[in-house]
């Protein structure tokens, strides 16, 4: 029902880049609030897009999510950044796991060059990142994951 909801919200997104504040509000608005993973996926999601020179709405996305996570939260942040979605069989939870050692692993293709990124979240950064939901705002929990050095490797 997550992903239906976020389905609504991604067709309603503008095309242009959003302030923080939009971002934040999007990030409520599908997800039903704001930690330091839905940033995160929005992060994944812009920088996907700009490697690959894709507009909204051109990505494919397969997302893996580690063994030792709660749930495909970022997932929920690259819909957002990207408008890949469930409904329109351009983003994708999968049933594997992502590789020992990974929270999360993010196959990201664009639909019409073939290009393809892979982002893969060490467990250890996940950690940490996780860490910066205690005792901080929305805001600043988007500042903080925005402005650190690269939470994930690209490949």
């Amino acid at each position: 029902m997550k992903y239906l909801i976020g389905l609504f919200w991604a067709a309603a997104l503008p095309a242009a880049a959003q302030a923080p504040e939009e971002w934040i509000k999007l990030g409520e608005q599908v997800h039903g609030g704001f930690g330091t993973l839905i940033p995160l996926g929005i992060r994944i999601g812009l920088d996907a897009r700009a490697r690959l020179k894709a507009a909204p709405r051109e990505l494919d996305v397969t997302y893996f999510d580690g063994a030792g996570t709660p749930c495909p939260c970022v997932a929920d942040g690259i819909l957002i950044a990207t408008r890949a979605s469930p409904g329109q069989g351009t983003l994708r939870v999968a049933a594997e796991k992502a590789p020992a050692g990974f929270a999360a692993e993010v196959l990201i293709r664009h639909r019409k060059s073939g290009a393809q990124v892979r982002y893969r979240i060490p467990a250890a950064t996940y950690g940490r990142i996780l860490q910066w939901n205690k005792g901080t705002t929305p805001a600043e929990r988007y500042k903080l994951v925005m402005e650190a050095p690269a939470p994930f490797t690209v490949e």
